[in-house]
C-alpha cells in the first residue's frame, strides 16, 4: 500500500486530499495539527510519533527528523543496499510528501523558521525518481486526479513537482536570509516565471520572451489572447503602457498607443464616442497602434476599430458580436484582461545592472493644487486640467499635452527641450487648442513655452512649478490672461 506523509501549515483542501488518497488505496502518515484535523474529520492516520517511536520534543522543533521518516523518503528501492538498510532498521518507503511551510515572510521570527518541513521537501524533491512532493494547495486537485486515474504520479509529473518544491524552499530561505541580514537593500533576488516566447524582440532579428515576476499581481496574470498572431516584444510593451493609462479614468475611456506613448486619449459618455475621439487626436500615428478600452467592447466600437489597421486591442470584455467582428481581422491580437494594478517596484536594465524604483503612483489631487495666476479656473477648467495632467504623466519627457473636452488634441513628447514639446503639441492640435488646456510634465525653465501655448489659444496651463524662473512664467500667464496651475509634482517618464 503506498504511503503519503501530510504535514501542512495551511490546512486548505487537506481533508479532501487525504480522503481522495485513502479512496485510491493509500495510507496516511501525519503529525501535529494536521494529524489532529484529519482525525477529527474521521480520516484514519498514523501519527509520526507512532511511526518513529519518539514523540515531538523541544517544543515541536524536532518531530519528523528521524530515519524512519527521511529514510522512507530518500530510499532508492532499486538499490540492494538501500533495501537491506530499510529491512534492518524497520524503514518503509514513503511515496508522497505533502508539506507547506510556516509563512515566515508575513511575520518573521526565529520561532517561525521551519526546519523539518524544508528538510522533508528537499528530500522528496531529490528523490523525485520515486517520490512525489506537493507544496501548495493549488497542486492538490491535479495531483489527486492523476493518482485517482493512474494509481500513481508519472515521472514527468514528479520531476515538475520537484522543481516547484525546490523553488519553494529557495524562496523560503531567501526570505530568512534577508531578515537575518537586516538589510533588504543589500541584495535583490528576483524569481521570474516564463510566460511565453514572443514573436520576436524589439526588431525581427532579436529574440523576445515574456517573464512574470513571481508573486506579482500583474494584469498579465489574467490576460487571455482571443485572436490574432502571437505577441511581439513591442506589442507587450505598448499594450502595458496603454492598459495602465486607460485605467486612470473612471468614465468610458479609450487610449491609442504607439511606441509606448499615447497618440490618442479620450473619455466619453459611451465607449464608441471615447474611441472615435481618441483616434481623432492623431489618426496618422494611430495607424498600426495599440488600443486599450476600459469597458466591454460593443459591436459598434469593434466595427469602428476594424476600419483602421491595429496591432492589439486590450479590453476587460467583448460582446459576442464585437468579438466576432474583431476576429474577422486575422492578424489583430485581441486581449482580454483584468484591471491594471501598480507593481511593488519598477525595473529598468542598464549595462551590467538594474535600476529599481517605486512606481509613479502618487495620487494627484486637484484640491491640493495651487493657482499661481491672477485668473482663477472654473470647475470645468479644473476638471479638464486633471484630465490633461493624467495624460501628460504617461507621455515620454519632455512632454506637453493639449486637451479639449476630455480629449487629447495635441501630444508633444520625447523632446529634448520643453519648447519643442510645446511646439509639437500645438502643431498637432492646430485650431483645436483654442480654449483648451495644456499640461507639462515638468516646470517651464523659461516663459517661452508658456508664450507658445498662449499664442496657440490655450486658456489653462497645468505644470508642477518649482523653477527658479517661476515668477517669470507666472507673469507671462497674467500677461496673456490665462490660468496657471501648479501641482507640486513632477512626472518625468523615460
Amino acid at each position: 500500500m503506498p504511503r503519503a506523509l501530510l504535514s501542512v501549515y495551511n490546512k486548505t483542501g487537506i481533508e479532501e486530499l487525504a480522503r481522495g488518497l485513502v479512496a485510491s488505496g493509500w495510507s496516511i502518515i501525519s503529525s501535529g495539527g494536521t494529524a489532529q484535523a484529519l482525525t477529527a474529520a474521521g480520516i484514519s492516520v498514523t501519527d509520526v510519533a507512532d511511526l518513529t517511536g519518539v514523540p515531538a520534543i523541544l517544543d515541536h522543533r524536532v518531530v519528523t527528523l528521524h530515519p524512519k521518516v527521511h529514510g522512507g523518503i530518500l530510499a532508492d528501492t532499486t538499490l540492494p543496499q538501500h533495501v537491506a538498510d530499510m529491512a534492518e532498521y524497520g524503514i518503509e518507503p514513503i511515496d508522497l510528501v505533502v508539506v507547506n511551510l510556516y509563512p515566515f515572510s508575513s511575520n518573521p521570527s526565529v520561532d517561525l523558521i521551519d526546519v523539518g518541513g524544508p528538510a522533508m521537501i528537499r528530500a522528496a524533491a531529490k528523490n523525485f525518481a520515486r517520490v512525489g512532493v506537493v507544496v501548495e494547495p493549488s497542486q492538490y486537485e491535479p495531483v489527486l486526479a492523476e493518482i485517482s486515474a493512474k494509481g500513481a504520479l508519472s515521472l514527468e509529473t514528479r520531476r515538475r513537482l520537484s522543481a516547484e518544491a525546490f523553488a519553494a524552499t529557495r524562496d523560503y530561505d531567501r526570505a530568512i536570509e534577508q531578515w537575518m541580514s537586516g538589510d533588504e537593500k543589500s541584495a535583490l533576488s528576483l524569481q521570474l516565471e516564463h510566460v511565453s516566447d514572443l514573436r520576436y524582440g524589439e526588431n525581427p532579428h532579436q529574440t523576445g520572451t515574456l517573464y512574470r515576476l513571481e508573486g506579482s499581481h500583474s494584469w498579465w496574470n489574467s490576460a487571455e489572447q482571443l485572436g490574432g498572431k502571437e505577441m511581439s516584444y513591442l506589442n507587450v510593451f505598448d499594450a502595458d503602457a496603454a492598459w495602465k493609462l486607460v485605467h486612470q479614468f473612471s468614465d468610458a475611456a479609450a487610449v491609442v498607443v504607439k511606441h509606448a506613448n499615447p497618440c490618442g486619449v479620450a473619455t466619453g459618455p459611451t465607449l464608441f464616442d471615447a474611441y472615435q475621439r481618441a483616434h481623432a487626436c492623431d489618426p496618422v500615428s494611430a495607424f498600426g497602434g495599440i488600443i486599450a478600452l476600459n469597458r466591454e467592447v460593443d459591436e459598434a466600437t469593434a466595427q469602428e476599430i476594424c476600419n483602421v489597421f491595429t496591432e492589439v486591442v486590450v479590453a476587460p470584455a467583448y460582446s459576442e458580436s464585437a468579438l466576432c467582428a474583431l476576429q474577422g481581422k486575422k492578424n489583430l491580437r485581441i486581449v482580454r484582461a483584468s484591471a491594471s494594478q501598480l507593481p511593488e517596484f519598477e525595473l529598468r536594465s542598464v549595462s551590467g545592472g538594474v535600476l529599481v524604483q517605486s512606481p509613479d503612483g502618487v495620487h494627484d489631487d486637484p484640491a491640493t493644487w495651487t493657482v499661481a495666476s491672477s485668473t482663477q479656473p472654473t470647475p470645468e477648467q479644473l476638471q479638464q486640467a486633471n484630465f490633461a495632467w493624467k495624460v501628460c504623466a504617461a507621455v515620454s519627457s519632455n512632454a506637453i499635452v493639449v486637451t479639449q473636452n476630455n480629449e487629447a488634441v495635441g501630444i508633444g513628447g520625447g523632446q529634448q527641450n520643453r519648447l519643442d514639446a510645446a511646439r509639437l503639441a500645438c502643431e498637432r492640435a492646430g485650431t483645436r487648442a483654442i480654449g483648451g488646456v495644456a499640461a507639462s510634465d515638468a516646470f517651464f525653465p523659461f516663459r517661452d513655452g508658456l508664450d507658445m501655448l498662449a499664442t496657440a489659444g490655450v486658456h489653462v496651463v497645468v505644470e508642477p512649478g518649482g523653477s527658479v524662473r517661476d515668477e517669470e512664467v507666472i507673469a507671462a500667464a497674467n500677461e496673456h490672461g490665462i490660468v496657471l496651475i501648479f501641482t507640486g509634482t513632477r512626472h518625468f517618464r523615460h
